[in-house]
């Protein structure tokens, strides 16, 4: 069952109505007769400029993307592909302390292949409703996650099913094999063309916070990831440990066409998680379950080289989670991509403030 918008509006429509297509701000551009304002208007998921200054008029698509790999790379699920034109990522936990992304694309195209795609987990319909009608791009799932997705808000699209939809490249092996492309996923749902609303409050004013340059989250020794301020290109660039705990080897996160993972924002959002009462593989693991519809807890907010300590509040399935600071006031990210790590409450995570020392600091 797809619960389909049936508001369709058309692109002229957009310039008119920039309330339903994402935010607007004005310009003046004068020549030496006369002044015209020009409505700028924003992408509704990452508070930068649509293209063309129109947004497009479809619904995210959220991608489920592996993240599991043990050899050097290429191996298992890195390097992956096309994270780098994703407006949003989610990244969560699954059994065995592994993560896994939802890459949500909207505003752009991923030129090539997105992957590799994984299946469906109860945590997805958590982090991914508040998008409204987001298309929910994976391969397969047990059947009583496969129910729930189903009764959801998020448009079911599995790859298992859409056979025409699937890529397999060369040098990958199953199950880490399967890939797709936004062009190929928003031509199969034409029909939808309601874009989200933003979930976000973006300013290019950098809030109160302590000066930080790196964050460390130690979910598993396969998803043991760090986060570095880089002043040059103004984002965080992603880390993670390839070696022990005890002999750290921290390589850059590189994507198969070279870009390095990075985002202007990073979000620590520590969730309560439990386990069960599924079991979700052969191996016996459990279904991991991160409680975010309708909770509450504490958020790190990371931009501009800050960390904003704050506390995430959740209401609804479809109302966006508000990231407030200690005033109970909503923390305004920069405008760009933003990447949310769905975290473990009380799981080990570490800042390195930005100052010349080596101390460092529990964020927890």
């Amino acid at each position: 069952m797809r619960k389909l918008n049936s508001v369709v509006l058309a692109g002229a429509i957009c310039g008119l109505l920039l309330a339903a297509c994402g935010s607007s701000k004005v310009a003046t551009s004068s020549t030496t007769t006369t002044a015209k304002k020009v409505a700028i208007v924003d992408c509704p998921l990452t508070g930068t400029r649509a293209p063309g200054n129109v947004v497009p008029q479809r619904a995210p698509i959220a991608m489920k993307v592996d993240n599991y790999s043990l050899g050097p790379v290429p191996a298992e699920a890195r390097p992956q592909s096309g994270l780098d034109y994703a407006d949003i990522i989610f990244e969560e936990q699954v059994e065995g302390a592994i993560t896994r992304y939802a890459a949500v694309f909207q505003c752009h195209n991923a030129p090539g292949l997105v992957g590799p795609i994984r299946s469906a987990r109860w945590t997805d319909i958590q982090m991914l409703s508040e998008l409204g009608h987001p298309i929910f791009v994976h391969v397969g799932g047990i059947q009583p996650v496969l129910s729930l997705i189903t009764s959801s808000a998020l448009v079911n699209l599995d790859l298992g099913l859409n056979g025409s939809l699937e890529s397999n490249p060369a040098g990958r092996y199953a199950p880490y094999d399967t890939y797709t492309t936004t062009q190929a996923v928003w031509a199969h749902e034409k029909q939808l063309t309601t874009p989200p609303s933003p979930v976000f409050t973006y300013s290019t004013k950098v809030p109160n916070g302590q000066a930080v340059t790196q964050i460390h989250l130690d979910w598993s020794d396969t998803s043991d990831i760090y986060w570095r301020w880089d002043v040059a290109t103004g984002t965080w660039l992603r880390y993670y440990n390839v070696g022990s705990p005890s002999a750290a080897v921290i390589k850059p996160d590189v994507l198969s066409d070279g870009v390095q993972n990075q985002a202007q924002n990073v979000i620590v959002q520590d969730v309560n998680i439990t386990y069960g009462p599924w079991v979700e593989n052969s191996g016996g693991g459990l279904e991991v379950e991160s409680h975010i519809i309708g909770n509450s807890g504490k958020a790190y907010v990371f931009r501009n080289g800050t960390m904003i300590t704050g506390t995430w509040v959740s209401g609804s399935a479809s109302s966006p989670t508000k990231f407030l600071d200690s005033a109970g006031k909503v923390i305004a990210l920069e405008p760009g991509r933003t990447w949310v790590e769905i975290y473990p409450a009380g799981a080990p995570q570490v800042v390195t403030p930005a100052v010349s020392t080596t101390t460092t600091t529990a964020a927890g």
